[in-house]
């Protein structure tokens, strides 16, 4: 089953919220203890993303002193990840996380946060692929890995994604998720099981992932859209990779999921329409008289 293009459109910001107590379905249905539920709606009302997280295989710790939380800005080429504990939804400035500036309550991360989905009342799936999954990378990566609540894409457990970028990997196993992740640590992707980054539209993840893959450039920073325009279903765009650019065209592909008759579900995918390697504009100039 193809993953690629399937990272969560509307992740660009990130607040990360600390809870080892039950899951709801929903993080935002308000059921939660009210501190974090209202900083949820907080949150959703800003347009920031919320998940709750917790440590791979803790389950009864007790809850520190405040509320531990991790704010992402996961937008252009320099993103950022600060963490705090803060004693309630007064003290964490998401107007400051939305305008791109650390929140005064954090203090930046110098290292990434990997993120294992293990929510169980969404998908059972996503807790019997990801809690081992989590509790493995956990064993590399102390400190820097989480659990967390629905990041979407359940077809693709287990799902792992990388911050601050909002690196998005799915049908991920240990292997290829200790490789994933010390890529990321690296400034690299790796192109097998590459969701995209979140917050791009799925065009736009699709032209990326085919113009890594024709050229092999898998640094984070490699591939640039310079320009894109969407004629009905297909979309063209110029990438700028190095000195070369490129243009990418995309069209939608309906793709039948391997689930059965029982599931007769249809993914929808990317198909590479065409890719071009464009001669550079070269000027004249002009003599000095």
């Amino acid at each position: 089953m193809p993953t690629f293009a399937s990272a969560t459109v509307g992740a660009r910001l990130w607040l990360l919220i600390e809870y080892s107590g039950p899951w709801p379905s929903h993080v935002d249905d308000g059921t939660l203890p009210p501190k974090i539920s209202e900083l949820i709606r907080r949150a959703v009302a800003r347009g920031v993303r919320p998940q709750l997280i917790r440590r791979p295989g803790r389950r009864t710790r007790p809850q520190e002193q405040g509320i531990r939380v991790l704010a992402g800005y996961a937008i252009g080429d320099n993103p950022w990840l600060a963490g705090g504990v803060i004693a309630g939804p007064d003290d964490l400035d998401l107007d400051a996380l939305v305008a791109g500036v650390v929140p005064e309550s954090c203090i930046l991360e110098d290292e990434p946060v990997f993120l294992v989905c293990t929510h169980a009342k969404r998908n059972a799936c996503c807790a019997r692929i990801g809690l081992p999954l989590a509790r493995g990378l956990a064993e590399f990566l102390p400190d820097r890995v989480w659990e967390t609540s629905h990041v979407g894409g359940d077809r693709y457990a287990a799902n792992l994604v990388c911050l601050p970028h909002g690196i998005f990997y799915g049908s991920m196993s240990q292997a290829a998720a200790l490789a994933a992740a010390n890529a990321y640590r690296s400034g690299e992707v790796i192109l097998d099981r590459f969701r995209g980054r979140a917050g791009i539209p799925e065009p736009l993840q699709a032209v990326e992932h085919f113009a890594r893959t024709h050229t092999g450039e898998c640094g984070l920073g490699g591939v640039a859209v310079e320009s894109a325009r969407s004629d009905g279903d297909v979309t063209e765009a110029i990438v700028r990779i190095g000195d070369v650019r490129i243009q990418v065209v995309v069209e939608p592909s309906v793709f039948q999921a391997p689930c059965g008759t029982a599931c007769a579900e249809k993914i929808t995918t990317y198909r590479l329409v065409s890719l071009d390697r464009l001669t550079p504009v070269r000027y004249a100039t002009p003599a000095l008289t």
